[in-house]
């Protein structure tokens, strides 16, 4: 029996210094050991690199004794320059170790080319929308007198009229012309025939028309620079805000 108690007895005592020593390790583990193998306490603020350029922000990195990387991705803003930074992760004022690799995005060199949608004949408060979404931005508004109020008639890209489809740089001006809601009213087309290009532009606007397509085509009926053909036809009724085409003759 006693040698029975004697047995426990040492059972337990060996428990009990497994559980200290497992105590104990688990202690300077966690106390000793992690931290200088962490080198706990070590951390630096990561710097905010909204807007700065690629070359500006490696420098503050490596003064800051943090790594980087750019990511493969980029976006663009044309708000900001070429190459400068669009994000970064981890977050600006994140608190990492000293050597941290920080990932950059980049503004992209040239803008990506984006499809032009149709705005024709759509209202002016649903194009603005369109537009914003699509990351272009809407240019001047031209109005111009057309039965339909603030109804897109038009829609340009640097003075040329542009159709759905065609590509155009992300965050390009589109203009617009847009009607009035004045075009109920009935008029004769004017005679352009012989008339220099420029004179016929601002008689056919000063009728409350608006110019169509400019054609250059050879004839030996007027002189070069000047009018020879037009459709509608002179003396045609129309209403304020229609185009009219003409023909204009070239050397």
């Amino acid at each position: 029996m006693n040698s029975f108690n004697y047995s426990i007895k040492k059972i337990l005592i060996n428990l009990l210094i497994i559980i200290a020593l497992g105590i104990l390790l688990g202690f300077l583990f966690l106390k000793v050991y992690l931290p200088l193998y962490t080198n706990h306490g070590e951390t630096v603020s990561v710097p905010d690199l909204s807007g700065y350029e690629y070359q500006e922000a490696s420098n503050l990195l490596e003064n800051t004794g943090l790594q980087y990387e750019v990511s493969l991705d980029s976006g663009f803003s044309t708000e900001l320059p070429a190459l400068a930074i669009l994000k970064q992760i981890p977050a600006a004022n994140s608190q990492v170790k000293s050597g941290r690799k920080i990932y950059l995005t980049l503004n992209a060199r040239n803008a990506p080319l984006i499809k032009m949608p149709n705005l024709v004949n759509m209202p002016l408060k649903n194009v603005q929308e369109i537009l914003a979404n699509i990351g272009l931005e809407r240019g001047d508004i031209v109005y111009v007198p057309d039965i339909g109020i603030n109804v897109v008639l038009e829609q340009r890209y640097r003075g040329v009229t542009v159709k759905e489809g065609f590509e155009i740089p992300k965050g390009a001006r589109i203009d617009l012309t847009v009607g009035d809601g004045m075009g109920n009213q009935l008029l004769l087309v004017p005679d352009l025939t012989g008339m220099e290009e420029e004179d016929a532009e601002f008689l056919i606007l000063g009728y409350g028309l608006r110019l169509g397509n400019k054609n250059f085509s050879e004839t030996d009926s007027v002189a070069a620079g000047k009018i020879f053909l037009q459709a509608p036809p002179a003396g045609t009724e129309v209403r304020t805000g229609d185009l009219i085409n003409i023909w204009i003759s070239k050397n």
